[in-house]
């Protein structure tokens, strides 16, 4: 009733305009649901603002996952902390059940990397991105080698790409039992 009901709205507004309406392209291209992971950032608090600005980047990317904060009191997919060294990540993609964590690494925000790129790069492990090193500053996941000048916090067309094959089905394999960690430096 409802895809009739939508269906006929679409005629309706196409005939207003001129335009045509396939009916059956609209039953059949139905989309499935995205993928919803939840991240906490509680334990990186000075980098808050900045891991914020990184997801919202993600979420306008992507359509087959969406990422959320964590409720009080519920268990995230991906947690954030502070740590004194490089930034780094455990390769996803991790999938709602599964657990991974980015480590915000001081060092290279030292050295003046730019924090919002840091975290949608270290992020982009999460969602089952390798580095692309060397690489340059148009691809999110070159890190480090995009230079400290680099500030693009954005994925490339391909790295979406990517991550929207990952996330194509809620039923895709987990990496939880298979812990692999990838650092802003590593090669």
């Amino acid at each position: 009733m409802l895809k009739r009901t939508v269906i006929g709205l679409l005629a309706v507004t196409s005939a207003l305009v001129g335009g045509f309406v396939v009916p059956n392209a609209m039953a059949d291209d139905v989309a499935p649901a995205a993928v919803t992971i939840t991240y906490d950032d509680s334990a990186a608090p000075e980098y808050v603002d900045e891991i914020t600005q990184a997801i919202q980047i993600w979420n306008d990317s992507v359509n087959n996952v969406e990422i959320a904060h964590v409720q009080p009191g519920q268990q995230a997919e991906v947690s954030f902390e502070s740590f004194d060294g490089w930034p780094q990540a455990e390769l996803g993609p991790i999938m709602p059940g599964g657990h991974g964590t980015v480590w915000m690494g001081k060092e290279a925000v030292d050295e003046g990397y730019n924090v919002i790129r840091i975290a949608a790069h270290e992020f982009g492990h999460s969602l089952g991105l390798p580095d692309v090193k060397p690489g340059p500053c148009e691809s999110l996941m070159s890190g480090s080698t995009g230079g400290v000048d680099c500030t693009n916090a954005t994925p490339n067309a391909d790295e979406i790409a990517q991550v929207e094959q990952n996330y194509a089905s809620a039923t895709a394999p987990t990496k939880s039992q298979q812990k692999v960690i990838i650092g802003w430096l590593d090669d």
